[in-house]
């Protein structure tokens, strides 16, 4: 297959040019090769990398969790283990997550239930919302 130019690769993989760029200059992506006038060029390995990339960030990965995986990968080793790891300490990290937002949400949930039984005009004339101050203390 003839290489891509870098429009060809956007539209290939629904991927932004200035996105391409920006995975190039942080190593995620081979650099590619130039023609004479400067064009970039990239091999379909590139559409590969690339659905890589925004499959990982879908499941959460940050740019140097992903570049960590590929690091492994360009080394010549599987990243099995590695990705298993980062996705474990991803899973750990959305249930503290959703935890967290239990105990808001009950929170949140006082605040709505105490505002109903306050009256506005028992509010004082220095503050700005007894809602807030009647839960949170």
């Amino acid at each position: 297959m003839e290489p891509m130019k870098i429009g060809d690769l956007s539209n290939v993989s629904g991927v932004p040019s200035q996105t391409i760029r920006f995975y190039e200059r942080r190593g995620l992506l081979s650099p590619s090769a130039r023609e004479g006038n400067g064009y970039r060029r990239y091999d379909h390995a590139a559409v590969s990398r690339l659905n890589f990339i925004r499959s990982a960030q879908s499941a959460g990965l940050t740019l140097a969790e992903i570049a960590s995986v590929i690091n492994i990968r360009d080394a010549g080793e599987a990243p099995c283990a590695h990705v298993s790891t980062l996705l474990e300490e991803k899973l750990d990290e959305v249930q503290r997550r959703q935890r967290e937002l239990a105990v808001l949400e009950a929170e949140l949930n006082q605040l709505i239930a105490a505002g109903r039984d306050l009256d506005p005009t028992d509010c004082e004339p220095g503050g700005v919302c007894s809602v807030i101050v009647s839960a949170g203390g």
